[in-house]
């Protein structure tokens, strides 16, 4: 096979790509190599002093309620499927859907995502005060409805925690599917209509098939970003009751910053990264056998 000669666009091309390189190097993975190698150590606040292979590993699987925490995980992921995932692509159909005043729904949906992550967190979590003094147990006492425990709820804990999440980025998100949807040709609305289609199955047959490319997309930028939850936990519950809401990545932050134990951190996050790259590569599968 005769080889391809070098041309000055090649060259171009990579000075171009090399600072973006560059960056990516020393800034993705020079840190996750160096990560891996902590994790393989013993230490001593920030000095490393001996390898000790998967002792670390070894440690973090058998500390207690390493199960629940995974367990705690997976159901913050499920739960954002469940609930994340569907409420954007309906508030982006609505909102396509509708005639008058659609800028100003975009407005709406779009303004919790300028709050501050932590103080949208405060917020909820006043929502959410057990007994009489807690805002959502004030509305239920208008109608008769005894106040309720919320957050220390162990069976409630993780969705309301979810719930918040979904106020929080639903808006943002519900904005990528109505620009998608407005790219759809209106020729297939038109006809739709004339065919005498209503307004579901114009969703049905037009709407969902043409945004299943980019919620496919979403879905699995969801799992990522959910499977790595940590401060909403934290400042919500603390991880209670009884780590009934504890998450891997809370875990994690406890060990570099409550106990100083940095290898055992490390370990955890490779773990971490390890089943998201599982996770991702299954999805892909998945989404491949069915493209094709």
């Amino acid at each position: 096979m005769k080889k391809r000669k070098w041309k000055k666009s090649d060259t171009i091309g990579w000075l171009v790509m090399l600072p973006t390189l560059v960056l990516f190097t020393f800034f993705v993975w020079e840190p996750l190599l160096e990560n891996i190698r902590i994790s393989l150590y013993s230490a001593k606040g920030y000095e490393l002093l001996e390898f000790v292979g998967l002792k670390n590993y070894i440690k973090v699987i058998q500390a207690p309620k390493f199960f629940q925490v995974v367990k705690n995980t997976f159901s913050y992921t499920l739960w954002s499927l469940v609930i994340g995932f569907i409420v954007p692509i309906i508030m982006g159909i609505l909102i396509s859907e509708t005639t008058h005043l659609k800028g100003l729904f975009r407005t709406g949906v779009y303004f919790p995502n300028i709050v501050p992550g932590l103080a949208t967190v405060w917020i909820w979590s006043y929502f959410f005060i057990p007994g009489p003094t807690g805002v959502l147990n004030i509305i239920l006492s208008k109608l008769g409805i005894d106040p309720q425990i919320w957050l220390t709820n162990p069976k409630w804990t993780i969705p309301l925690i979810i719930l918040t999440l979904t106020w929080k980025s639903a808006g943002s998100t519900a904005l990528i599917y109505m620009a998608n949807i407005s790219g759809i040709s209106p020729d297939l609305y038109e006809a739709a209509t004339i065919d005498g289609a209503g307004i579901w199955q114009r969703i049905r047959h037009i709407t969902l098939p043409s945004i299943f490319g980019i919620a496919k997309t979403m879905l699995i930028l969801q799992i990522i970003s959910v499977f790595q939850i940590m401060y909403e936990p934290m400042v919500m519950t603390n991880g209670g009751p009884n780590g009934a809401s504890e998450s891997l990545m809370m875990r994690m932050y406890q060990y570099a910053f409550r106990d100083y134990n940095f290898p055992m951190a490390s370990a955890l996050s490779v773990m971490i990264c390890i089943i998201l790259i599982i996770l991702s590569g299954i999805y892909m599968k998945l989404t491949k056998n069915k493209a094709e």
